[in-house]
């Protein structure tokens, strides 16, 4: 087997997984077609339910980002009521964000919305089909998290 072959595989491995995210992007959309979530807000949103308050430090490390685009993103959060800025339950210095009740609730809207369109797409796929597409995604994500250093908390 060529080198190209393999170079095509991994060609079309990048060019499935940009249309995954696109496909996987929030899908509701507010009156004047923007989504209801923003992606970052979506994700760190997810972040902050699976694991509970975090600084920005801490939502750094976890992302990657440097903490002014982190401090940008969390300011329209706030702005939004997705999360508030609470003191360190734990006593430390740094105050913490906190998924609001209304940031899970917009949260678990838009997630059971994706999930429903996951469900109509592979709805006739077989169970046995799911099942090898999620553990093969959790692989991959594993295999990058434990690479990249930052493993994501899963429910």
């Amino acid at each position: 087997m060529g080198s190209r072959e393999v170079g095509d595989r991994f060609e079309a491995i990048e060019f499935e997984a940009l249309l995954l995210g696109r496909h996987l992007s929030p899908t509701r959309r507010t009156s004047d077609g923007k989504p209801y979530l923003e992606r970052s807000a979506y994700m760190l949103l997810i972040r902050l339910n699976l694991e509970g308050p975090m600084s920005i430090g801490g939502l750094s490390d976890a992302f990657g980002l440097d903490t002014s685009t982190l401090n940008r993103q969390t300011a329209a959060m706030m702005r939004a009521g997705l999360v508030d800025r609470i003191p360190d339950p734990d006593g430390g210095l740094a105050r913490k964000f906190l998924i609001t009740e209304a940031g899970r609730n917009q949260l678990n809207t838009e997630r059971r919305t994706n999930i429903d369109g996951l469900r109509n797409i592979l709805g006739d796929w077989s169970g046995e089909d799911v099942a090898t597409l999620a553990a093969l995604l959790r692989r991959f994500n594993s295999d990058v998290e434990d690479r990249d250093g930052r493993p994501w908390p899963r429910p």
